[in-house]
């Protein structure tokens, strides 16, 4: 049961006003995300996107976006004084209502292990691991001529690449995302074909490598090589599915250490996805 009356808790949309309010909460949980990253996700699902109020006081958020018929829900945020009164549980509920009614078929999330606990009631089933590995890009020589920077133009190849690999058509983020991350985004073609691209965007903590997938280990590794050229002497963090192990071993040879771990989850259809090619999630905020 709720422990406060529903009336003393109410649920609206969120608008630009409430990026303060969002960096506020991913201060207090240790999170990466910046100004940009906040106006993305407004930008790409500004009806999905929800604030939680206590006695008429801003204390929760919730993002959602919804690609075809695979929502995802993120940002799942609580003031640290109004914790452990079940309103993050309520705000899930409603962003999962509300994908629903939106026509998802499917709601993936990230977990971490508190939130684990949570979705796991919602009736969420577990689909693999993600492991967060940290630490500062080292210069690496591109070896591989076919490697270039990322442009607009790339994006439809890259839609089509992702989508074989996430069973997820994530176009508009991946535009988003190469318009937000500047330099360190980059391809590889072979025979006028992407055989393998990674990006990455600035966070507050961390420059964020991901999303990165590839058909060959090789090219994988190439590409995401140069982008750490592109990163040298930064602080970086990159998600990896845990069954992808040449991923993992990867990121150990260039100095990356396991920092954290995520489950994803869904709710609904079961997507049927290829986490041994996906190289680097594009983080917790959309899968």
């Amino acid at each position: 049961m709720f422990p406060y009356p529903r009336r003393m808790v109410s649920i609206r949309q969120m608008t630009d006003r409430d990026i303060e309010l969002g960096l506020r909460l991913k201060d207090q949980a240790g999170w990466n995300q910046t100004p940009a990253d906040w106006r993305r996700f407004l930008g790409l699902g500004p009806e999905g996107c929800f604030v939680a109020e206590l006695h008429d006081i801003a204390v929760a958020t919730t993002t959602t976006c919804l690609f075809g018929s695979v929502g995802w829900i993120a940002m799942v945020l609580v003031e640290e004084s109004a914790r452990n009164l079940g309103i993050g549980r309520r705000l899930v509920e409603h962003a999962i209502n509300d994908l629903l009614t939106r026509g998802a078929r499917t709601v993936r999330l990230d977990a971490t292990p508190q939130g684990q606990k949570v979705y796991d009631k919602l009736g969420f089933t577990a689909d693999y691991e993600l492991v967060r590995m940290q630490g500062t890009s080292r210069c690496v020589p591109a070896t591989d001529a076919a490697i270039t920077p990322m442009i607009a133009d790339h994006i439809a190849a890259v839609a089509r690449l992702d989508a074989e690999v996430t069973a997820t058509e994530r176009q508009c983020l991946l535009g988003r995302l190469l318009s937000d991350g500047g330099p360190g985004c980059g391809a590889i073609f072979r025979n006028g074909a992407l055989a393998a691209y990674a990006m990455s965007r600035p966070g507050s903590r961390a420059a964020a490598i991901g999303p990165a997938a590839a058909a060959s280990s090789s090219d994988a590794g190439a590409v995401l090589d140069w982008v750490l050229g592109q990163l040298h002497g930064q602080s970086v963090f990159i998600d990896v599915p845990s069954e992808n192990n040449p991923a993992i071993r990867w990121a150990g040879s260039h100095g990356l250490d396991v920092q954290r771990h995520f489950l994803r989850m869904h709710l609904g259809m079961p997507i049927q996805d290829k986490p041994d090619k996906i190289w680097a999630s594009s983080g917790p905020e959309k899968g």
